[in-house]
């Protein structure tokens, strides 16, 4: 018997093909769905068709939906085959809303929705995600949202994992154009681990620029470039001309937002010509308008009308109303930029009032209104509209669930309170202008603490609540010095029991500049006491101006912002009478907010008095990985701190016994004092990922690491928590809040304060601050004295005399 050669079934090179697509390999798909339908036209018609379909399909996905309609609408018709009927219907249909022939895409999909009701086929699912793209498409978001549900749930009860992944994906969407951020990052992270289960890359490259934008309407631009950058690489990659279109206008926002104009207008640009190049109308309108507020933004206000009105057409043409919104906004910015009061108070309230407009939307235009009537010397008016600017915002942050997206979100208000705050400086009202200013600072913490009510979200925000700055001088027993670092002009109140003072500064970007070069010279061997002009400047600028007010050995609570929270003040250089660090002049402590550094003295003589003390003592871990070995000198500063402690009153995890959940577990609520002597990393994207390391637990999938997440959740009574590790205090600042990292987290969990380190420290030096340090505590000394007799033991005594050893540790007050 001879064997013949077998011949493929169309089955089976239809799921090879259609794999392809699941994969974002596109071309593959194309070529292989093409031979298909050679292959089978003329021995099966419908196998046929549905390898064309199939191409159409792939075509759709790059963005090509000129030449995925033409396929479709070349077909012969078909009525034998409902399957095949909505699978063409939805192809031609989407590529039609994507081109803005909305009417007609409506009209085919309703014929295709009466034979789903007749009969489900497989095709079904698509059909009603391309119903929910046409409600997206009018600003229809309620049925947007109910259609993709239901394509969601049809692709669970036919277990069609890539319709799965997809209805994810467009239900995140939804919730982003809703503004619902927070529920946009959890559908979209569905949508990406599911996507990742079935190898759809072009669903999780989507899903993860999402996410992107989604940080960035958050106000976390740093996470949404690098998730956006990684985007658009992998679009590239896989020739997704349509979604790396989207990903470059959303790149370019981030670099406008940023101030690095240059890149932005080369992604606009971009954007705009590939979505001119696939006749994608939505998404040319998308760059025009960002292209207006760039060129408005730069200074070229004929440019940005010209791409305004460009914008607008297209909205009106669409008859999308929620679109002119945007255009007419940047337009009234352009009024009154050339002096047409009028106009742009027109324009501005006409947005600010229209039922359609998002609310961040709604706070730029109060905040335009607000300008406006300052420009124009009507300042109760200007007064009456960054009020209402902050109530919107402030609103929409309350509206917020988690604590994670809460701490980057108040970027979005960054400028409006800077406006406000210089509004009210300008206009004498110098304590008005320290409270608002306080207000912003630490809102995440305080309201995790129980010091603040969420946002006001009613129309009339009475604004903050009071606060006393020279009776919470006085309680602290020392001078309190505020910074605001603005985009025009920066401020410094120096706080005394008996007066305030307000000091003006120069522009936040000199003052980054200088921190950012003074950082970098600290990290080296030099003596930077003899050689660093901008050490000396940094005084001259930060402290000088307060400095009468600053007696010898001085106490002093630094509220830092923006680029100083990465700065020790104590390393500073006083020029006069002779070069010397600022740490032996003035005892430094930092604390977060005027509010919260008042909460932490409402029951301290009572906690005092009713306190045991106590040592919850953690360390010394079994090395968990090669990329974290054993620290060699952890043993002795383990024992260094325990002999300061009675026996019977410290709890000691060393070497296996130091895990993660040997803290969870040992109640550190009852504790007064916490030491950690490990690893620390500081995570910058996500900066409550940032951990302590420890060793392993008993259970393989035991994690090594103590999460910042995990260390709030458990509340803490400590007066101190020790992290003796690098960078506990964080690295990355947010705007308001300050850095976040594992320092924030005790402070959020509770504890009274928290020494934590700046940068990589080094073990010999470490064992040596700590030992000095509880030795000082011994004697009666408070943290922040205790701390800098133990810095100044190492800059006069030891061979660790250089800031790089002992100015890493910083004390954080304030719970």
């Amino acid at each position: 018997m001879t064997s013949c050669g077998r011949q493929s079934l169309p089955q089976s090179d239809f799921d090879h093909a259609y794999k392809n697509l699941v994969r974002g390999q596109l071309a593959q798909c194309r070529d292989e769905a093409s031979r298909g339908y050679s292959k089978f036209l003329g021995s099966n018609p419908q196998w046929a068709l549905r390898f064309k379909i199939l191409e159409a399909r792939a075509l759709l996905e790059q963005g090509q939906f000129d030449k995925a309609l033409r396929i479709v609408e070349r077909q012969p018709p078909i009525s034998d085959t409902p399957d095949l009927v909505v699978s063409a219907t939805v192809v031609a249909a989407v590529a039609k809303i994507h081109m803005r022939r909305l009417p007609e895409a409506e009209q085919v999909l309703n014929q295709a929705l009466q034979q789903c009701n007749v009969s489900e086929v497989a095709s079904c699912g698509d059909l009603f995600q391309a119903l929910g793209i046409l409600a997206d498409e009018r600003s229809d978001s309620a049925s947007a949202q109910k259609l993709y549900t239901r394509s969601l749930s049809f692709a669970r009860s036919h277990g069609d994992s890539f319709l799965e992944s997809n209805s994810l994906l467009n239900l995140g969407y939804e919730s982003i154009t809703q503004g619902r951020f927070d529920e946009a990052i959890s559908l979209s992270e569905s949508a990406y681990r599911s996507s990742k289960k079935i190898d759809a890359r072009v669903i999780a490259l989507v899903a993860q620029g999402n996410i992107g934008w989604a940080c960035y309407r958050l106000g976390d631009s740093e996470k949404a470039l690098t998730l956006s950058l990684e985007a658009e690489k992998t679009a590239t990659e896989l020739d997704d001309v349509f979604d790396r279109e989207n990903l470059l206008t959303n790149i370019g926002y981030i670099y406008m937002d940023q101030r690095e104009f240059d890149l932005a207008a080369q992604s606009f640009h971009q954007a705009l010509e590939i979505a001119k190049d696939i006749k994608a109308k939505q998404d040319v309108y998308n760059a025009l308008r960002v292209l207006a507020r760039l060129a408005l933004q730069t200074g070229d206000p004929s440019t940005a009308n010209d791409y305004a009105e460009q914008a607008l057409t297209i909205a009106r043409d669409s008859r999308n109303h929620l679109d002119e919104l945007f255009p007419l906004l940047v337009q009234g910015q352009i009024a009154a930029r050339r002096g047409d009061t009028a106009k742009a108070q027109r324009l501005f309230e006409a947005v600010e009032q229209d039922s359609v407009c998002p609310v961040f939307l709604k706070w730029d235009a109060h905040h335009s209104l607000a300008r406006l009537y300052e420009d124009e010397k009507q300042f109760y008016a200007a007064d009456r509209e960054y009020r209402a600017a902050l109530t919107t915002f402030e609103a929409a942050r309350s509206a917020l669930g988690r604590e994670d997206f809460q701490l980057s979100f108040l970027t979005n208000a960054a400028h409006i309170y800077d406006d406000y705050v210089h509004f009210l400086v300008v206009r004498r009202k110098t304590e008005e202008a320290l409270r608002w200013a306080d207000y912003s600072r630490a809102r995440t913490l305080s309201e995790g603490l129980g010091l603040l009510s969420k946002g006001a979200s009613n129309g009339n925000h009475p604004g903050p609540p009071a606060l006393n700055p020279r009776e919470i001088s006085r309680r602290a027993k020392g001078v309190l010095l505020f910074y605001w670092l603005g985009e025009k002009q920066s401020y410094l109140w120096a706080i005394t029991p008996q007066k305030t003072s307000l000091f003006p500064l120069p522009p936040g970007a000199e003052i980054d500049s200088l921190v950012q070069r003074y950082r970098k010279s600290l990290n080296g061997p030099q003596d930077v006491l003899e050689s660093s002009e901008d050490g000396r400047a940094l005084y001259r600028t930060l402290i000088a101006p307060a400095a009468a007010l600053l007696p010898n050995d001085a106490k002093v609570f630094i509220m830092p912002d923006g680029s100083l929270n990465n700065l020790n003040f104590e390393t500073l250089i006083v020029a006069e009478p002779k070069p010397h660090y600022w740490i032996e002049d003035a005892e430094v402590a930092n604390a977060s907010s005027l509010r919260v550094l008042a909460a932490s003295f409402v029951h301290e003589s009572a906690r005092e008095k009713k306190r045991a003390h106590r040592l919850l003592l953690i360390g010394d871990s079994v090395a968990p990985s090669k990329e974290y070995p054993e620290l060699a000198r952890a043993g002795e500063q383990m024992t260094n701190v325990a002999r300061h402690f009675p026996a019977t009153q410290e709890q000691v995890y060393q070497r296996a016994q130091a895990t993660p959940s040997a803290y969870l577990a040992s109640g550190p609520e009852k504790f007064s004092h916490i030491h950690f002597v490990a690893h620390g990393t500081a995570s910058r994207l996500s900066p409550l990922d940032s951990a302590i390391v420890l060793s392993k637990g008993t259970v393989e999938t035991d994690s090594f690491k103590l999460y910042a997440r995990d260390i709030v959740q458990h509340r803490l009574q400590a007066d101190l928590v020790t992290i003796s590790a690098c960078y506990g205090a964080g690295e990355r600042a947010y705007s308001g809040e300050g850095l976040v990292g594992l320092a924030w987290a005790f402070l959020r969990a509770g504890a009274h304060n928290v020494i934590a380190g700046l940068w990589e420290v080094t073990d010999a030096s470490t064992e040596q601050l700590m030992d000095r340090f509880y030795d000082e505590l011994d004697k009666g000394a408070s943290p922040d004295a205790a701390l800098r007799a133990a810095k100044l033991s190492l800059l006069h005594g030891s061979q660790f005399h250089n800031p790089f050893y002992w100015a890493p540790f910083q004390l954080y007050t304030g719970s």
